[in-house]
C-alpha cells in the first residue's frame, strides 16, 4: 500500500486532471451545478478510500460512474420531493476559461448546445462521454448498459444533430 504522501499525490492528481469535465458532465445530468458539485465531491471523497492499484488505471471509467450514480440518487430524492416529474436539464457554465470571446464560435456552441439539449436523455448523456473522449465499452461500463446500444445511442444522437445541424445552416 502507498504511503499516505504519494496516496495524497494520486489523488490530487486525479482531481486535476478530471475534476472540470466531472463537474461538466454532472452539470449536465443534473441540470445546476450546486449538486453536480456536491456530486463531484462525493465521488472525489469516495475516492480517497480507494487505492491506485485497486482501479488498476480506470479512474475516469470509476469517478464518472461514481458521479453519475450519485447524480441519479439525486435526482430520485428530487422527483420524491417534488412530484412535478422528471426536470429539464440546463446548461450549466464550464469552469475552464473561456476562450477569447470569439463570436461565431460561441453562437456555433451555442446552436450545438440546444441542439443537444433536445436529445433523449440517453443519447444526450452518451453523447456527453463520447465528447469527453471515453470509448464505447467506458461509456457502457459508466451508464450500466451494454456496449451494443451505448453505439445506437450515439449513432442515433449523430445522426439527428447531422439532421437539425442541415436544417439551421
Amino acid at each position: 500500500m502507498p504511503d499516505t504522501s504519494s496516496r495524497r499525490q494520486w489523488v490530487l492528481a486525479v482531481l486535476d486532471r478530471y475534476e472540470v469535465p466531472l463537474t461538466r458532465y454532472t452539470c449536465r445530468l443534473l441540470g445546476e451545478e450546486e449538486s453536480a458539485r456536491e456530486a463531484v465531491q462525493h465521488a472525489f471523497l469516495q475516492l480517497c478510500e480507494q487505492s491506485p492499484e485497486d482501479l488498476g488505471g480506470r479512474e475516469a471509467q470509476w469517478l464518472f460512474a461514481v458521479c453519475r450514480n450519485k447524480a441519479l440518487d439525486l435526482i430520485r430524492g428530487r422527483l420524491r420531493r417534488s412530484a412535478a416529474g422528471e426536470a429539464e436539464l440546463a446548461r450549466c457554465p464550464s469552469r475552464e476559461p473561456d476562450p477569447a470571446a470569439l463570436a461565431e464560435q460561441q453562437d456555433l456552441a451555442g446552436r450545438l448546445n440546444r441542439l443537444v439539449a433536445l436529445l433523449p436523455a440517453g443519447q444526450r448523456e452518451a453523447i456527453d462521454l463520447w465528447s469527453e473522449g471515453f470509448s464505447y465499452r467506458q461509456i457502457a461500463q459508466i451508464a450500466g448498459q451494454s456496449e451494443g446500444n451505448v453505439r445506437v445511442l450515439v449513432h442515433r444522437a449523430l445522426k439527428t444533430l447531422r439532421q437539425h445541424s442541415k436544417v439551421l445552416a
